[in-house]
């Protein structure tokens, strides 16, 4: 338990008379990734090559490419589309052809392992921030999926990196609210499609370093029998962060903002709102026996080990996605989740990440 890895944490007493509550299963997960594989040493040469001559401080921070933690991500275009210069519309464009195929392939893998059929789905719950699509992409993928014509569609953007674990968290809420319905939860994000070599900010430097694309997808339903059960999700937002992660938009594209302060925010600030979201759930830090975290990159997860005092390298599963697929934003969370459950950890467990706000969400879970 989280305590016997750090006996000197202080302890958050459970509010009284208020335990999590257990209610909603998690009866299947699936995630994807796109078909394009760009391996960190491609990434870095072609970094240097576009990105180099144009920016000064490239060099100094080259380094950041073999420090990221990060061997491969995988992107919803080819390499050489980097070589070119992209405004709004083609960007959307192959993010439409990219998340809408990612959508498909994640939800159907979710189903399967749930052992249901599209048409049995009541609500979908679709988070993304990467593009825009209108109509959503539930709908976009409605008639090849399967769904039926009265699914209910909630489609949620701008959450960002913290989206897999709050889109979770607003599944099971309507799962809860309608016992013996079926929601889908899909986070679909293709990151790579905000590269550009106009801006020449150290962000986009750090989000050429560390981001790729992925899709995760979960099937919950209220009640029934599930090795993995929900409680009530809850969020923390620190004021006056806003500056903190985002995008800028602009004529051109979604500008990251990505600001150097976030692994000493984390280091400074993750324990007081990870504690404060134990307590709204009636937990402590001392009754979890994981902590399972999106890893925003190497650097935050060291960040979060030392802000809960767990011994360095606890959290691996964090680090061998990174290392597999790269920060995808709002999915990579649901991958860390199917890494700890294919690991065959029980006890209670609690999946968080951050985001833009600056934001952290945190949902309480059972693993049996």
């Amino acid at each position: 338990m989280l305590d016997r890895l750090s006996p000197a944490a202080p302890r958050t007493a459970p509010r009284q008379g208020a335990g999590p509550v257990f209610d909603v299963t998690l009866a299947g997960i699936g995630t994807a990734v796109p078909p394009h594989a760009l391996p960190q040493d491609l990434v870095q040469r072609t970094a240097a090559r576009l990105l180099g001559p144009r920016y000064p401080q490239f060099e100094r921070l080259r380094t950041a490419f073999d420090n990221a933690g990060v061997d491969i991500r995988y992107s919803v275009v080819p390499p050489d589309w980097f070589e070119g210069d992209h405004g709004w519309s083609d960007r959307n464009a192959a993010y439409l052809a990219g998340a809408t195929a990612l959508f498909r392939d994640a939800a159907t893998r979710a189903l399967t392992d749930a052992g249901i059929a599209a048409e049995e789905v009541d609500t979908i719950v679709s988070i993304s921030s990467t593009g825009i699509a209108t109509p959503s992409l539930e709908a976009q993928v409605h008639a090849e999926m399967g769904f039926r014509r009265d699914v209910r569609r909630v489609p949620v953007f701008g959450l960002g990196c913290a989206g897999g674990v709050t889109g979770l968290a607003i599944a099971r809420r309507l799962a809860a609210a309608d016992p013996g319905s079926r929601v889908l939860m899909v986070a679909v994000e293709a990151c790579s499609l905000s590269f550009r070599t106009d801006r020449l900010q150290k962000a986009d430097i750090i989000a050429t370093v560390l981001f790729g694309d992925g899709a995760a997808a979960a099937v919950l339903q209220a009640g029934g029998e599930g090795r993995v059960r929900l409680a009530e999700g809850h969020e923390h937002l620190w004021p006056d962060t806003l500056p903190i992660m985002g995008w800028d938009v602009d004529d051109t594209a979604l500008g990251v903002i990505f600001d150097r302060s976030i692994p000493e925010f984390a280091a400074a600030e993750f324990r007081n709102g990870a504690e404060a979201m134990l307590s709204a759930a009636g937990l402590a830090s001392a009754d979890l026996d994981r902590l399972v975290c999106h890893p925003g990159g190497a650097k935050v997860v060291e960040a979060i080990e030392a802000a809960m005092e767990l011994p360095p390298g606890t959290l691996g599963a964090e680090r061998r996605v990174l290392r597999k697929a790269g920060n995808m934003s709002a999915p990579t969370a649901l991958f860390v989740l199917e890494e700890v459950l294919e690991e065959g950890l029980t006890g209670t467990m609690a999946l968080t990440a951050l985001g833009p706000g600056f934001t952290a969400s945190l949902i309480p879970m059972q693993v049996g």
